[in-house]
């Protein structure tokens, strides 16, 4: 059974930081690209990262030279950093695991996902 556990979310002012951590289980972790998801309150669900099996990354346009994403197959864990932080950042973040192992967008390619860490940024 595939599980994916985000933790690292919380309250930031504004310009602060904050490491999510996502911890994959049941999963051929280092095969698969695996991505970073967020849902803003009234928002539709976008993509913001993207971490390949094959090194690529891909990163959405909004959190570009803020955010970075790295992964740990050991550990089978994934992450992003995020600097910088704007009140626009607040939502809900998910990680979920692709089917391919490149990073192809942020569409129905993905297929397992958890259940999200509260991200606020606010002063």
């Amino acid at each position: 059974q595939v599980q994916l556990v985000e933790s690292g979310g919380g309250l930031v002012q504004p310009g602060g930081s904050l490491r999510l951590s996502c911890t994959v289980s049941g999963f051929t972790f280092g095969y698969y690209a695996i991505g970073w998801f967020r849902q803003a309150p009234g928002k539709e669900r976008e993509g913001v990262s993207c971490s390949g099996s094959n090194g690529s990354t891909h990163y959405a346009e909004p959190v570009k030279g803020r955010f970075t994403i790295s992964r740990d197959n050991v550990k089978k864990k994934l992450f992003l950093e995020m600097n910088g932080l704007k009140p626009e950042d607040t939502a809900v973040y998910y990680c979920a695991t692709s089917l391919l192992y490149y990073c192809s967008g942020y569409g129905p390619e993905y297929d397992y996902w958890g259940q999200g860490t509260q991200v606020t940024v606010s002063s």
